[in-house]
């Protein structure tokens, strides 16, 4: 007898709500008429509250104005900047023009952003000046020094071919770049006009955004998303935490992320919800106090995010009774954080999420009806109008409860990879499934697990460990604020298991009475040989832990060049 459906590891999610068959500009408009009273932006570092009808007349000009200013539908514009309402006027006022807005990494320094500018063709960039240590327009002004005695709007530079354009953030107008002030005035009654009759025109199937991912080796690749992409699943990231008209959403995660910008923004746009950013970059007493004076229903961030909360000096001097929800997403979610979360930050509802930019980015969720058990151990249920299945190293659907590889297809797949045949081939197979690298499991009731990343599977003796399963367990330790475990080569075993322990304030705790608390309750060979006591991890600005820079690092430490090479 063969295996039954039920048997393997494929979930479709079938839903009653259908997919939405909107451009994000219709879906915008639609929503402003609906609750034009509605708050729809405070931006609290920048003193602004916007309601829906107040922001609907501030994405009209700027895309008005951006028309007035030369771009036409299907050019590229980058945007440069950390979490601010222009950053949002930008999405939207991009997407009913038929732009296809760029997110630049705020952390990107002269030869990434160049690399990002020249990928893609961005022939304008919306830039902050500057923020923390990144100095956005001298770095600019150093790729192209023509800019300081160009005409605004006519740039020619040899380093940024395609670039004519640069907006900049703030009131001060700069030589050669327009103020975003004036960008918004820019437009004539034409140019409304015309926005109008491009709005006809535009399909939910066009590309409107591209989103580099950070790849460990190689340039980033550049994901082309669509309007059907992104709307429908910051549209159904909502519909899993139950999200209604009138919640404030804390967005403490980067805008220039999926996170930020899909599930944040389009989340709370398709619900009539209020976006709320705390700051311009994640600060945990900005984000108590949005949340505090807010009265905020639901919080996002990555895990890093939620353990720097829960470890703060202050916590307990906020009142955050007002949460309800949220998602924890970009990396696996430690269960005992998890726990933490829902138990001392009021948030009996909080979901995880799991997904990647390519996929827009949610393909699994956990809801807000889930057992605790689901909720704090698995990434819960495939999101609606998707398929996933795990894989063999041969494309072979595993059995339930084996670990494969994850595959995702459906509406959420991006386009490909901008300009990248070759890459997106490898990614998309001829089927349509998206292969993420992630190694996972599925169970009898078709929840997911992340157990890994492909690449970062350990092979110590021939025994294959996966980190996570070791990082959970060391989670228990009451001493524990946050743990990485990472492979390192080693001679003997081919590779070796190193944990990298960042402790809570005040405790303290030795590499010997690390191993005597994994002794006899995880095999012999998942015990890390190398324990590494640190202040914190090397991450991305999305706080996404770089385990490859550890894995560097451990390397140099131990004198490993051997054994790397051998």
């Amino acid at each position: 007898m063969g295996e039954t459906v039920t048997d393997l590891s494929y979930v479709s999610g079938a839903s009653a709500k259908p997919l939405l068959g909107q451009t994000i500009g219709a879906a915008f408009d639609a929503i402003c008429a609906a609750h034009p009273d509605q708050m729809a932006l405070i931006s609290r570092h920048q003193h602004i509250r916007w309601t829906y009808g107040e922001m609907q007349t501030r994405v009209d000009a700027l895309a008005a104005g951006l028309l007035a200013l030369g771009l036409e539908p299907g050019d590229r514009i980058g945007v440069w900047a950390p979490n601010c309402a222009e950053w949002a006027l930008t999405q939207f006022a991009t997407a009913k023009a038929g732009l296809v807005l760029v997110n630049i990494n705020p952390a990107y320094r002269l030869s990434e952003a160049e690399y990002a500018l020249n990928k893609v063709g961005c022939k304008a960039l919306v830039t902050a000046i500057a923020h923390k240590t990144s100095e956005y327009l001298a770095m600019l002004r150093e790729l192209a020094p023509e800019l300081s005695s160009a005409r605004p709007g006519d740039l020619q530079a040899p380093r940024l071919p395609a670039l004519r354009l640069v907006i900049t953030l703030g009131e001060i107008e700069h030589a050669g770049c327009l103020a975003f002030h004036q960008a918004c005035d820019a437009g004539a009654p034409a140019d409304v006009a015309r926005l109008a009759e491009i709005g006809a025109t535009l399909q939910f199937d066009d590309p409107i955004n591209i989103q580099f991912t950070s790849g460990t080796t190689g340039f980033p690749k550049g994901a082309t998303l669509s309007h059907h992409n992104i709307l429908n699943n910051g549209y159904f990231t909502g519909e899993a935490m139950r999200l209604a008209a009138g919640e404030r959403v804390c967005i403490p995660v980067p805008l220039y992320h999926c996170f930020g910008m899909v599930i944040g923004n389009l989340g709370c746009i398709t619900h009539a919800a209020t976006m709320v950013y705390p700051s311009e970059g994640f600060e945990p007493l900005a984000v108590f106090e949005a949340v505090q004076a807010e009265g905020c229903s639901a919080l996002y961030g990555v895990p890093t995010m939620f353990i720097a909360l829960l470890g703060h000096a202050e916590f307990a001097r906020f009142d955050l009774s007002s949460l309800r929800t949220g998602i924890m997403a970009g990396s696996p979610c430690p269960i005992e954080v998890m726990r933490q979360v829902i138990e001392r930050m009021h948030m009996p509802q909080v979901t995880i999420a799991y997904g990647m930019t390519e996929t827009s980015p949610v393909s699994f969720q956990s809801g807000v009806d889930d057992s605790l058990e689901v909720r704090v151990a698995t990434i819960g249920h495939i999101h609606p109008h998707l398929e996933v299945k795990i894989v063999d190293e041969a494309g072979r659907i595993v059995a339930r409860g084996e670990a494969g590889e994850f595959c995702t297809r459906g509406y959420s797949v991006m386009i490909g990879y901008w300009d990248d045949p070759e890459r997106t081939a490898e990614a998309i197979d001829a089927s349509g499934w998206m292969h993420t690298g992630d190694l996972a499991t599925l169970d009898a009731q078709g929840c997911g697990n992340i157990v890994g990343r492909i690449k970062d599977m350990v092979i110590r003796g021939g025994e294959n460990v996966y980190p996570r399963e070791i990082e959970e367990f060391l989670y228990r330790h009451p001493a524990v604020q946050d743990v990485q475990v990472i492979g390192i080569p080693d001679a003997k075993y081919g590779e070796e298991l190193c944990a990298w322990m960042v402790l809570k304030p005040g405790e303290s705790l030795t590499a010997e009475a690390v191993r005597a608390f994994c002794q006899g309750q995880i095999a012999h060979y998942k015990i890390p040989r190398h324990i590494r006591f640190v202040d914190g991890f090397p991450t991305t600005v999305t706080g996404k832990v770089q385990k490859f820079a550890m894995r560097e690092a451990m390397i140099a430490e131990l004198d490993l060049a051997a054994e790397k090479t051998a």
